[in-house]
């Protein structure tokens, strides 16, 4: 068919929809891999630096992103555009909403917009992760409202996203890629298509496989981080040192996998995605009392965090929180990234807040707070400059994220406790007098 000659010979124009985190990198990689591409974002700033080639995700380089500007990649807010694109790539959010329950409207809205620019012989694949029976139950029927049909002149797929930023490891192309489609002629061009983009593509047998395959990977993380938190919990009562217990654990070369504990969970995917499969799971009347029992243990650990904050607080100087001057240490959700997603320092941000105290920042890699729907009051704020920081200052220093690019002898000599939820002054060998592992 005429598709799939075009996917072969990457003359098939491709269409990126949503340049974030995600989008962006598949993008570039499709144009680097040769295929024309097109980036539709709603956000005019994208769209401006990607024709200045100017990378705003840590995993595209600078010479990634002028390898496929040279190549041709091209972004717009046109969405009339998507009429000229044989493949469409679907990378829109799918977060939760303030009942914990899920908000598909980006990609509903997305499958409308293409539904009515889309032509004949297109293939279109989402790849935001989301519950299994989303692409034929919600996809599917939106993209038939064109009054093209199905399997004939539309044809649907799912390939789950894995990136992972701040991993240099793993990248886009190098990572490998589950594919399925709704039907064999779906499944082989989203297949053929992926193939000619990444080194390794996976088949599964049915969109809903693939999409569960994407909610496992992240429940399977879930749920072994709220257990080394409980361990966590456990151990601190017992005066073990839990990091210790891991790496003493680790050592073991088979039938077992090091995970570690934290001040909360952080990132688009491990504290969003396991609700989407608690929630598709009450239509079948099964409960997923596993998993609810690890969201309730992550979500609490921002609190606990705060709690023994003030105890370390109280304990020191007979004051609580209301008017100390905390000092926290990265607000990226992970070290090494720029990457604000769900990250839970803006939680304890939002804590200490709420509980009178006064909170500065630093983070090498986010010099001021961008706007964040559950954060709004803190958007803008700007980090505070390391060099200046003052030994009495500050009633603590709480290390949430663990940056390696922090100075953290410098935050020892400013002579307050440090409550550390990450261990990151242990691991780096310096003197832990006043240091006390959360």
């Amino acid at each position: 068919m005429a598709l799939m000659d075009q996917i072969r010979d990457r003359s098939a124009r491709v269409g990126v929809i949503g340049l974030g985190y995600v989008g962006l990198p598949l993008a570039v990689t499709a144009a680097r891999r040769g295929f024309p591409v097109t980036g539709f974002d709603v956000d005019p700033t994208k769209i401006d630096r990607i024709a200045a080639r100017d990378s705003y995700i840590d995993a595209v380089t600078a010479q990634a992103m002028d390898e496929a500007c040279e190549a041709g990649l091209r972004a717009t807010t046109d969405f009339s555009a998507l009429a000229e694109c044989r493949v469409i790539l679907i990378c829109v959010p799918t977060p939760l909403d303030r009942q914990r329950e899920p908000d598909l409207s980006y990609v509903e809205n997305t499958a409308r917009t293409i539904a009515a620019h889309i032509r004949p012989d297109t293939l279109v694949v989402l790849e935001s992760t989301t519950w299994p029976g989303t692409t034929e139950e919600v996809l599917g029927p939106i993209l038939a409202q064109s009054g093209l049909a199905l399997g004939q002149d539309i044809f649907i797929g799912f390939s789950p996203e894995r990136e992972d930023p701040g991993n240099t490891a793993f990248n886009t192309a190098s990572i490998p890629k589950v594919v399925a489609g709704s039907g064999d002629l779906a499944g082989d061009l989203a297949e053929a298509f992926y193939a000619g983009v990444v080194d390794t593509v996976v088949r599964v047998p049915t969109t809903q496989t693939a999409e569960a395959v994407k909610i496992t990977e992240n429940i399977f993380r879930a749920v072994n981080i709220a257990l080394v938190n409980e361990l966590k919990l456990v151990f601190d009562a017992m005066d073990i040192d839990v990091w210790e217990v891991i790496d003493g654990a680790a050592t073991k070369p088979f039938g077992y996998m090091p995970f570690y504990p934290g001040p909360g969970l952080g990132g688009h995917c491990i504290p969003i995605d396991p609700f989407y499969l608690t929630w598709k799971a009450r239509e079948f009347e099964v409960p997923t009392r596993f998993i609810e029992l690890a969201g309730e243990i992550n979500t609490r650990m921002p609190h606990h965090v705060i709690d023994r904050l003030r105890e370390v607080i109280d304990r020191d100087s007979g004051r609580g929180l209301r008017g100390a001057e905390i000092l926290l240490v990265g607000v990226a959700y992970k070290k090494n990234v720029s990457d604000m997603r769900e990250s839970p320092a803006m939680k304890l941000m939002q804590l200490l807040d709420q509980a009178g105290a006064r909170v500065s920042y630093i983070d090498p890699h986010v010099p001021e707070l961008p706007p964040m729907r559950e954060y709004g009051l803190f958007t803008g704020r700007s980090a505070t400059d390391p060099a200046g920081l003052e030994p009495g200052r500050f009633a603590a220093v709480l290390i949430a994220t663990d940056h390696d690019a922090v100075d953290y002898a410098a935050l020892l000599a400013l002579g307050c406790p440090v409550v550390d939820t990450r261990n990151a002054i242990a691991r780096r060998g310096l003197p832990g007098a006043r240091v006390v592992k959360v």
